[in-house]
């Protein structure tokens, strides 16, 4: 029986894939994978690895899983592994000193989390779902030699977290070394077309294809994303840090969470944790770009009920905190789509003149949903309702109509 494979128009496909990327390695090699997959009426074969050190994910891991979707909504398979083995082992990555392994019982409990979480993210029809241990389980000591003289000491050292802690003196365990071999290792079990991994992980993503190569098999794409940075828009989201938002929260503080993020850190979260055109956020008042990302956020992982139950929680209390009961209410029509805000206060009777709304502006004594507006030009685009406040005491609830 002819099986057919619906994939996405291979232009869309590489517009959708590249979003949010660090680099695609070898360069071109997507569009070429894409091709090869469309000749051969077949979907490529992503990998992504996670190993289960930890019972619960945040938003820092769905990075990767956005990605994966994104395979998916063009066609593809995604591989979903699940490093029980290499969880055992434990990923140096960063790490300036040798980290404790992990048990097996807390690699197989944290492993059964993550296939409960994954699934809010990704089409479980469109997910192979597999363990390294089923392979690394049956090697035999001879098997795991033979893999090691795969690579090399010096190879090895070419790793940045490995270089800087033997030019500093601190300790590199012999096994540490096994890791990437074994990630690596993977990818020719599972014959990866592509993988994907955080910026960290480029060196162990490039054995993955030494090691095809050296099996004789094809070569895997290497893709790369960026580390999502936390709450504080500084470091990594780590929970470590506090700077995280976990995928289990619950959707009143995933809301809250997201929107205490500041604006450029909201349209990093935009690009990498959806697929939205960032061009139709940016049109928006901060404050709604943001309400619809944390609803966005909370409706994924808790159901499109609850996050509309979220932002109507927090408009209420954002609105006993700062509002009046007696606000008045008007509705102005837009030229172009839009209405220039110093206009509309003008018009309510908030200013005595556009002047005096562009001083107000400039002194930051405006604000729209309790942003404080900046630019004398911004508007508001039609459809929307917003409440404007003007000083210390002068809120209005304006729709903006055709």
């Amino acid at each position: 029986m002819l099986f057919i494979v619906r994939l996405m128009d291979i232009q869309q496909q590489l517009t959708l894939l590249s979003r949010g990327t660090l680099e695609i390695l070898p360069k071109g090699s997507l569009e070429a994978k894409l091709r090869l997959a469309k000749k051969e009426n077949r979907p490529l074969r992503v990998k992504a690895g996670f190993d289960p050190t930890a019972p619960d994910l945040h938003l820092g891991h769905t990075v990767l899983l956005e990605k994966l979707h994104q395979f998916q909504q063009c066609g593809h398979q995604v591989v979903f592994l699940i490093g029980d083995f290499t969880g055992m082992i434990g990923d140096p990555t960063g790490k300036n000193e040798t980290r404790p392994a992990l048990t097996q019982e807390d690699v197989l409990a944290n492993a059964e989390t993550y296939k409960q979480q994954v699934f809010k993210v990704l089409d479980p029809v469109k997910t192979e779902v597999r363990f390294n241990s089923e392979w690394f389980g049956k090697m035999s000591a001879a098997d795991m030699i033979s893999l090691a003289g795969k690579a090399t000491v010096a190879r090895m050292l070419e790793r940045d977290d490995f270089e800087k802690r033997y030019k500093g003196g601190q300790s590199i365990a012999i096994h540490e070394f096994l890791y990437p071999l074994v990630q690596g290792y993977d990818s020719v079990v599972l014959e990866a077309d592509i993988e994907l991994g955080g910026n960290d992980q480029k060196f162990n993503l490039l054995m993955g294809r030494q090691l095809q190569g050296s099996h004789q098999k094809t070569p895997q794409m290497i893709m790369t994303m960026p580390l999502l940075e936390g709450l504080d828009g500084v470091n990594k989201m780590s929970k470590s840090l506090n700077n995280y938002i976990a995928i289990e929260d619950t959707p009143s503080n995933q809301f809250g969470k997201l929107m205490s993020a500041s604006d450029d850190l909201m349209m990093r979260y935009y690009e990498l944790l959806t697929d939205i055109d960032l061009d139709s956020i940016r049109v928006l008042h901060p404050m709604e770009a943001k309400k619809q990302l944390a609803a966005l956020i909370v409706a994924r992982f808790h159901g499109e009920e609850a996050g509309k139950a979220a932002r109507e929680g927090f408009e209420k209390q954002f609105a006993k905190k700062e509002v009046p009961d007696d606000i008045p209410e008007t509705s102005m029509p837009a030229e172009d789509g839009r209405l220039w805000l110093v206009k509309a206060l003008s018009e309510a009777g908030l200013t005595k003149s556009n002047g005096e709304g562009m001083r107000l502006i400039k002194q930051g004594a405006v604000s729209v949903d309790g942003e404080k507006v900046s630019d004398k030009d911004f508007s508001l685009p039609v459809g929307g309702a917003y409440l404007v406040k003007c000083g210390k005491r002068r809120f209005l609830q304006l729709s903006v109509t055709v």
